[in-house]
């Protein structure tokens, strides 16, 4: 915590010791996006309420480009939408989402930067690719720009920690960290296992890390070894409440948490696609006086995503995938199986018959992943062939289609699959195959999903032999 923080914390919101699992702090329910009643309970920096900007503009950042100005990235004012314009956002973090051409807010960035910018605690609710990463960082990177430290920082010691529950999930959030941060010379390391320990610790020994993003069982290896210190953090983020919850990592959370500062002395922002009673008994026990922020609509499938399912038979499952593919010529398509030995032998399948495809499954050493996604991105192969564990980080711009190879055993990860394709605003499409061994999955994730989805059988030409 920096010493200007410390000032504005308030004494008697504080727990009396670091025992985040015994508190009840009541969460306070958000009334509207735009909402201009702050709780006093944060920090304000001047009875006005404008924050001072501790920052000179002779920024002798490395990579700051000195001729960029605000007023070469113009943006229309639209009536009912929110520009990043009309926050007070520092100029390096504005020439980033320049860069970005991200013009004006999605819903979650207007809910939550109105909050997060004023050092309120946040529970939000969002569908995967509405922009909440972005929200964060953009949050994150304003507030370490606007509270330097008056000291020289420690290696190993982040000042905000954002933690995931994948490694491609974990990476591509520190990817996006130095995009958006890359004007303001921040510091951002990744530490996820399957990933050369040596190195990693490398990383944080070569210079003080200003956002470190992490999966927990990696973390808790650097936190026990010394290499990492979490006691100034000033920004946690808990990304994925709801997934860290069912993959089982909660305990080793609760162990990370233990090991930063108080709520109240940090701000935690915590993200989740479901607001179950177990996410929300975790959010009260680490946030004070949250903001939730519930963005999602009642129908958990996005409407910009074409969902049809084919009814087909076990034997003739392949045929129709090939042919569907070919026939389509698709370009970028991810195809979902439920098991590793599942999606392993169905990659081979299509390499063998010709196609450009990789497997991305737990099996998989996280180099080899890394490189798969990026031959992914550049179209050196356009079929990924992914498990349910592994494709839940993919963030791929231009995916056109998400297969369904099985339904998946968990409905909620029907939501999350087809969050792949249709993103950003652009429209997809989501082709499931249904046969006598899991069609009776789909009353539960056209529930869960929210939608009634049309079910056919293949046209003959899709079931061809060649």
């Amino acid at each position: 915590m920096t010493l200007l923080k410390k000032i504005f914390k308030q004494p008697d919101a504080m727990p009396s010791a670091n025992t985040e699992t015994s508190e009840t702090t009541p969460v306070t329910p958000i009334i509207a996006p735009n909402e201009s009643q702050m709780d006093n309970t944060v920090r304000n920096t001047s009875s006005s309420g404008d924050r001072k900007r501790q920052q000179t503009s002779d920024s002798t950042s490395p990579s700051k480009t000195k001729t960029w100005r605000r007023e070469d990235f113009a943006v229309v004012p639209v009536e009912g939408k929110q520009r990043f314009h009309d926050f007070d956002l520092p100029d390096d973090v504005m020439h980033a989402i320049a860069d970005l051409n991200f013009q004006y807010c999605s819903d979650i960035q207007a809910a939550t930067l109105i909050e997060s910018l004023e050092g309120r605690d946040i529970i939000g609710k969002a569908q995967t690719g509405t922009g909440k990463t972005a929200a964060f960082l953009i949050s994150i990177i304003t507030d370490l720009l606007d509270y330097p430290l008056e000291y020289k920082a420690a290696k190993g010691v982040p000042r905000a920690l954002i933690i995931a529950p994948t490694r491609e999930l974990a990476l591509q959030i520190a990817s996006d960290a130095e995009e958006m941060g890359k004007y303001a010379d921040i510091g951002v390391v990744a530490l996820v296992g399957g990933m050369d320990y040596d190195r990693q610790r490398k990383q944080l020994a070569a210079r003080p890390v200003d956002i470190l993003v992490a999966t927990p069982g990696r973390l808790i290896d650097f936190v026990r070894s010394s290499d990492v210190d979490l006691g100034d953090v000033e920004v946690l983020v808990l990304d994925e409440a709801d997934r860290m919850l069912s993959m089982g990592f909660i305990p080793d959370v609760r162990t990370i948490i233990r090991h930063t500062p108080r709520k109240g002395d940090r701000q935690t922002l915590l993200y989740s696609a479901t607001f179950t009673d177990d996410v929300m008994s975790l959010a009260r026990q680490w946030t004070v006086d949250a903001k939730v922020i519930e963005i999602a609509p009642e129908q958990k499938s996005t409407d910009s995503v074409e969902q049809l399912v084919y009814l087909v038979s076990r034997q003739d499952k392949y045929r129709l995938l090939r042919n569907f593919i070919k026939l389509n010529q698709l370009e970028r398509v991810i195809v979902f199986g439920n098991r590793r030995d599942e999606t392993r032998r169905l990659a081979e399948r299509l390499q063998k018959d010709g196609f450009k495809a990789a497997l991305m499954s737990g099996e998989i050493t996280q180099q080899k992943r890394v490189k798969t996604l990026d031959d992914f991105r550049s179209g050196r192969i356009n079929i990924l062939v992914a498990t349910d564990v592994a494709g839940r980080g993919i963030h791929v711009d231009g995916v056109s289609h998400v297969i369904n190879y099985a339904l998946p055993e968990d409905a909620d990860d029907y939501v999350h699959r087809i969050g792949r394709t249709g993103r950003a605003g652009s429209t997809g499409t989501s082709i499931s195959f249904a046969t006598e061994d899991d069609s009776f999955l789909l009353p539960e994730i056209e529930e869960v999903a929210g939608v009634k989805m049309k079910c056919v059988y293949p046209d003959p030409n899709l079931l061809e032999s060649n």
